[in-house]
Protein backbone atom coordinates (compact mmCIF):
# COMPACT_ATOMS: atom_id res chain seq x y z
CA UNK A 1 0.00 0.00 0.00
CA UNK A 2 2.82 2.37 0.86
CA UNK A 3 4.48 1.69 -2.50
CA UNK A 4 1.27 2.55 -4.36
CA UNK A 5 0.95 5.84 -2.45
CA UNK A 6 4.58 6.66 -3.26
CA UNK A 7 4.05 5.96 -6.98
CA UNK A 8 0.84 8.01 -7.09
CA UNK A 9 2.58 10.87 -5.28
CA UNK A 10 5.50 10.72 -7.70
CA UNK A 11 3.16 10.82 -10.69
CA UNK A 12 1.22 13.79 -9.32
CA UNK A 13 4.47 15.59 -8.51
CA UNK A 14 5.78 14.90 -12.01
CA UNK A 15 2.62 16.30 -13.58
CA UNK A 16 2.87 19.46 -11.46
CA UNK A 17 6.50 19.98 -12.50
CA UNK A 18 5.64 19.42 -16.16
CA UNK A 19 2.78 21.92 -15.99
CA UNK A 20 5.06 24.48 -14.36
CA UNK A 21 7.69 23.99 -17.08
CA UNK A 22 5.03 24.43 -19.77
CA UNK A 23 3.72 27.64 -18.16
CA UNK A 24 7.23 29.09 -17.98
CA UNK A 25 8.02 28.13 -21.57
CA UNK A 26 4.75 29.69 -22.77
CA UNK A 27 5.45 32.90 -20.88
CA UNK A 28 9.00 33.08 -22.27
CA UNK A 29 7.66 32.57 -25.80
CA UNK A 30 5.01 35.28 -25.34
CA UNK A 31 7.50 37.73 -23.80
CA UNK A 32 9.91 37.19 -26.69
CA UNK A 33 7.12 37.81 -29.19
CA UNK A 34 5.11 40.65 -27.58
CA UNK A 35 7.02 41.98 -24.55
CA UNK A 36 6.35 41.49 -20.84
CA UNK A 37 3.27 43.67 -20.43
CA UNK A 38 1.30 42.13 -23.30
CA UNK A 39 2.49 38.62 -22.37
CA UNK A 40 1.16 39.10 -18.83
CA UNK A 41 -2.18 40.36 -20.16
CA UNK A 42 -2.48 37.35 -22.48
CA UNK A 43 -1.65 34.93 -19.67
CA UNK A 44 -4.31 36.66 -17.51
CA UNK A 45 -6.78 36.04 -20.40
CA UNK A 46 -7.50 39.76 -20.77
CA UNK A 47 -8.99 41.31 -23.90
CA UNK A 48 -8.27 44.91 -24.91
CA UNK A 49 -8.94 47.29 -27.79
CA UNK A 50 -6.13 47.11 -30.32
CA UNK A 51 -5.37 43.47 -29.55
CA UNK A 52 -4.52 41.47 -32.66
CA UNK A 53 -6.34 38.38 -33.84
CA UNK A 54 -3.24 36.31 -33.02
CA UNK A 55 -3.08 37.69 -29.46
CA UNK A 56 -6.77 36.91 -28.97
CA UNK A 57 -6.20 33.29 -29.96
CA UNK A 58 -3.26 33.15 -27.52
CA UNK A 59 -5.47 34.51 -24.71
CA UNK A 60 -8.82 32.79 -25.32
CA UNK A 61 -8.12 30.12 -27.93
CA UNK A 62 -9.98 29.60 -31.17
CA UNK A 63 -13.60 30.80 -31.19
CA UNK A 64 -16.50 28.37 -31.16
CA UNK A 65 -18.11 30.29 -34.04
CA UNK A 66 -17.43 33.33 -36.23
CA UNK A 67 -19.57 35.76 -38.18
CA UNK A 68 -18.07 37.70 -41.08
CA UNK A 69 -19.10 40.90 -42.80
CA UNK A 70 -16.95 42.02 -45.72
CA UNK A 71 -17.32 45.60 -46.89
CA UNK A 72 -15.45 47.55 -49.55
CA UNK A 73 -12.72 48.89 -47.32
CA UNK A 74 -12.79 46.58 -44.27
CA UNK A 75 -13.69 43.22 -42.81
CA UNK A 76 -15.74 42.95 -39.64
CA UNK A 77 -15.86 39.75 -37.61
CA UNK A 78 -17.58 38.58 -34.47
CA UNK A 79 -15.79 35.81 -32.61
CA UNK A 80 -18.05 33.84 -30.29
CA UNK A 81 -16.93 32.00 -27.14
CA UNK A 82 -18.67 29.98 -24.43
CA UNK A 83 -21.66 28.48 -26.21
CA UNK A 84 -24.65 28.28 -23.87
CA UNK A 85 -27.32 27.18 -26.36
CA UNK A 86 -28.20 27.23 -30.04
CA UNK A 87 -26.60 30.45 -31.33
CA UNK A 88 -26.18 31.67 -27.74
CA UNK A 89 -22.74 32.55 -26.44
CA UNK A 90 -21.52 34.02 -23.16
CA UNK A 91 -18.76 36.09 -24.82
CA UNK A 92 -18.42 37.87 -28.15
CA UNK A 93 -15.39 39.74 -29.42
CA UNK A 94 -15.69 42.21 -32.30
CA UNK A 95 -12.80 42.62 -34.73
CA UNK A 96 -12.25 44.98 -37.62
CA UNK A 97 -9.49 44.10 -40.08
CA UNK A 98 -8.02 41.63 -37.56
CA UNK A 99 -7.94 44.07 -34.62
CA UNK A 100 -10.19 43.90 -31.54
CA UNK A 101 -12.52 46.92 -31.41
CA UNK A 102 -14.81 45.73 -28.62
CA UNK A 103 -16.34 42.80 -26.74
CA UNK A 104 -19.40 41.74 -24.79
CA UNK A 105 -19.25 39.36 -21.82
Amino acid sequence: MLVILFVVGAIIGGIAVLNNVRRRARRQRLVAKYGEQIADMIIARQVWQGMTEEQLVEAWGAPVDRDYEVKKAKTKETWKYGQTGKNRFSNRVYLEDGIVIGWKQ
